[in-house]
């Protein structure tokens, strides 16, 4: 490479691991490769066990305070000490049960077997399958992890859990509850930034825990949490899962809830402030071995085959007299009849039922059918006179074989509950006289009392009879024509029938006429003035991001923010506007963030060399390449794309790269057009051709030949002009290579010369607020484009009127009886 490049290289580059996101996506890869012919839900106790060593061990060498002790010969360093050895499997289980022993962690960290020949392989096989992820973990350094959600351990193990359950089957993936589902129900039952720690949450059927973390975040301290597992493997996990979470201290205890329940003071359950729980749906067994109840059952008894309400009556009684509780279950308690009927009916006249929300089906991973999250709340439940209803059925994204609440999704459930706020069509405050009439007599299926079904567009036929849009459909526009108050009289006027009117322009000019109006233009600029003015206020927040930022905060603070400022937005939802903010978080933002606090701004902004590791799976595309053959260096530039550097500080050399490479595609064309000319079967250029193709090499060969055969001139003129079509062309790229390779030097180099100013300047202006901007105004097209699409199926529904068609009948029949009589036929 040449000295510039040079450096380029060392003036511009830094060394640093893969970014956040790509980083879990390869850890998954690797261990989905090791894993052989394991089930995910087996394999997920090694890879967890694996991950919960190296944090911990991690954790010690930072941490005095660290409440787990990792002794000599119990850490992960041990376990790199006994990589390729024989005897890997057996010296890993015993490097781990020092560990478990030491920490009272029997029975807890040491439940997958290392040393299992029938899961991991016989001798070679399990020695370099073991000594494999060992190396994957290895690479990984969590010393400065905080648990927070927003570090990379709490966000690697999420990713990890997630996708074992996604794999582990219909059966098995039940000790997880979906992340968005259950920082949903963490909003729903007043737990606070302010609440105490002192404030106890309780989750029966606790699987590996991941709920009950949920909610013991949304307090800043954190709550005394309490929780029981069935399942000894998931019990295990969700012990892992409180520790890896600082919550260390968590009381997660082994048993079945209903029929053995640990949190008990003689014939009394304990009760708690908060309670949440995803119990096992409709499960017939629940009342095997049941002896004591309780009290659980002072308002029914469940039906021996189904479960649903003894976990529901259980939750109750374990709640406190000012108790909240969330949990999620089938839609069919909300219906069915018989004694889970009279169990309902009992919860709603004493008021302990606050709400319910109906979720999208196939969110879970145990079972595909739709669930809702009743919501019960004993404080003030004699004054309660109605239960709040939610239908968020309809809100959701399709992932895969899954589907997943949106960011979207998730924060219109919590406002519209915590607000109790009626919304057409998705939420109302349904009376206790409304449930409990005659028609209704206690069922509270939610489309009894909400009809969030598609309205039906109804055919006029008066209209199509005698033409005219109808007023009425006009009319269901009318949010339309609140962000374009002049807009319905520039497309509509009256067609002398009342109640209808016709377009004022061609179907064809309707988008344009939208586009050009004086309230499309005032309206667009008021969505840039608005996104203007909130990333204004919040850019000082962004210019000071540090390794002491807190993600979780940053966004929710920028998402709500962004919420108020398009709340009473005329047209624009502020739930789909807020939805182009977080999928930028989620897609790049936080990544970005990440990089920034990990890294400082002047490091981050550095490009780094690829990472190409075939053991691994990971070969990223370089955002830049340098040189070639051996001196080939390719760079990702994580944090600042080349395209802002080029655009800010290369632009003319950029303007005169795209007329290169338009001067080279016109080149292209001329060689194209001159073959499709004469390179055809009895053309000129038919004695150059092979396999129907000529090359500058085919040209030149025939060229020396026609000559030395005193061939036909026009042949001969032919083969030369083609040749320098193929020479122009070639200088032509030629010329474009070299602009480009010195242009992406200099841009490597400029890397290396950028101010922490200028870095700032481009992440926060020219990336961040650039990006987020085209999102939110992205929005505002997609519902112009709904606009335009709606007025111009109207116009061509109502075009043709039955007269125009009855008389293009008659024309056309009148053509037909003229060729028969041209045929002579009658």
């Amino acid at each position: 490479m040449t000295s510039s490049t040079e450096s380029g290289s060392t003036q511009g580059v830094r060394a640093v691991a893969l970014k956040k996101s790509d980083l879990y996506s390869s850890l998954w890869k690797s261990c989905d490769e090791l894993r052989g012919g394991m089930d995910a839900s087996q394999y997920k106790d090694y890879i967890l066990t694996m991950l919960f060593v190296k944090y911990v061990s991690d954790k010690a060498k930072t941490d005095p305070n660290s409440l787990i002790d990792v002794p000599n010969g119990g850490s992960f360093d041990d376990m790199i000490a006994v990589k390729g050895n024989k005897e890997i499997g057996d010296k890993v289980n015993k490097i781990i049960a020092k560990l478990a022993e030491v920490n009272d962690l029997q029975k807890v960290i040491d439940l997958a077997d290392f040393n299992d020949e029938e899961k991991l392989g016989k001798g070679k096989e399990m020695q370099d399958r073991l000594s494999k992820l060992v190396t994957i973990f290895q690479e990984l350094d969590f010393r400065g992890s905080r648990a927070e959600g927003d570090d990379l351990l709490g966000d690697a193990y999420e990713y990890l859990m997630r996708h074992f359950a996604t794999e582990s089957g219909k059966s098995k993936g039940q000790f997880y509850t979906p992340a968005e589902v259950s920082r949903v129900i963490a909003k729903l039952i007043s737990v606070t930034p302010e609440t105490p720690r002192s404030a106890t949450v309780y989750d029966p059927t606790c699987g590996s825990g991941s709920l009950l973390l949920k909610v013991a975040a949304e307090s800043r301290q954190g709550l005394t949490t309490y929780g029981q597992e069935k399942d000894n493997a998931t019990w295990a996990l969700s012990k892992m899962n409180m520790i890896l979470h600082d919550n260390a201290i968590a009381d997660i205890r082994k048993g079945d809830t209903i029929t053995s329940p640990q949190f008990t003071t003689g014939d009394t359950l304990d009760t708690f402030d908060f309670i949440v729980a995803n119990p096992p749906f409709s499960i017939k067994s629940w009342s095997n071995g049941l002896e004591n109840e309780f009290g659980r059952f002072e308002h029914g008894m469940p039906p021996e085959k189904n479960g649903d309400y003894a976990f529901l009556l259980h939750i109750l009684k374990s709640m406190k007299s000012t108790g909240k509780a969330a949990v999620i279950l089938p839609h069919g308690v909300l219906f069915r009849g018989n004694k889970e009927a009279d169990i309902r009916k009992q919860l709603v006249k004493r008021g302990f039922i606050k709400g319910i929300i109906g979720l999208p089906a196939n969110l879970f991973y145990g079972t595909g059918i739709p669930a809702c999250v009743i919501v019960l709340d004993k404080e003030n439940a004699q004054s309660r006179t109605g239960v709040f209803m939610v239908d968020a059925s309809n809100g959701f994204l399709k992932d895969g074989n899954k589907n997943r609440l949106r960011s979207q999704d998730m924060h219109k459930i919590v406002d519209v509950f915590n607000k109790q706020q009626e919304i057409d069509r998705y939420s109302r405050i349904v009376p206790l006289d409304e449930i409990s009439n005659a028609n209704n007599e206690f069922n509270l299926n939610i489309p009894r009392y909400i009809d969030s079904s598609e309205h039906e567009d109804v055919q006029d036929l008066y209209a199509h009879i005698h033409g005219g849009v109808p007023n009425r459909d006009i009319d269901a526009l009318s949010a339309s024509w609140d962000a374009f108050p002049d807009l319905r009289r520039q497309l509509f006027i009256g067609n002398g029938q009342s109640g209808y009117c016709e377009l004022t322009v061609n179907i064809a000019e309707v988008q344009q006429t939208i586009l050009d109006s004086a309230d499309f233009t005032r309206f667009y600029e008021k969505a840039l003035a608005q996104v203007d003015k909130w990333y204004g206020a919040h850019r000082p927040a962004l210019e000071s991001i540090s390794s002491d930022t807190k993600p979780s905060e940053l966004i929710s603070i920028l998402g709500d923010e962004l919420l108020a400022e398009f709340r009473n937005a005329p047209l624009l939802d502020e739930y789909d506007v807020y939805e182009r903010l977080m999928t930028y978080w989620h897609g790049v933002m936080h990544d970005d963030v990440f990089l920034i606090m990990n890294e400082g701004w002047l490091k981050a902004a550095l490009p780094r060399k690829t990472i190409e590791d075939k053991d691994r799976k990971i070969s990223e595309t370089p955002d830049l390449v340098i040189g070639s053959g051996r001196n080939t260096a390719k760079y990702k530039a994580d944090l600042i794309p080349p395209a802002l550097i080029v655009s800010r500080f290369f632009a003319e050399d950029q303007a005169r790269i795209e007329d290169m490479t338009a001067a080279a595609e016109d080149a292209t064309h001329q060689v194209e057009e001159y073959l499709e000319e004469h390179a055809v079967e009895d053309g000129l250029l038919a004695e150059a051709m092979d396999d129907g193709k000529i090359s500058k090499a085919l040209a030149m060969t025939r060229l020396k030949d026609a000559k030395r055969e005193h061939a036909e001139p026009e042949e001969i003129i032919t083969l030369k002009h083609l040749i320098d079509l193929y020479d122009k062309e070639a200088a032509t790229k030629k010329l474009l290579r070299e602009c480009q390779t010195k242009l992406d030097i200099a841009t490597l180099t400029q890397y290396g010369h950028l101010s922490e100013i200028e870095i700032r300047e481009l992440v926060l202006d020219d990336k961040w607020k650039t990006s987020i901007t085209n999102g939110i105004t992205g929005e505002v097209t997609k519902l112009t484009h709904n606009l335009v699409a709606r007025i111009k199926q109207l116009g061509e529904r109502y075009d043709a009127t039955l007269g125009d068609l009855e008389s293009e009948i008659e024309k056309l029949s009148s053509k037909v009886a003229l060729h028969l009589a041209e045929m002579g036929l009658k």
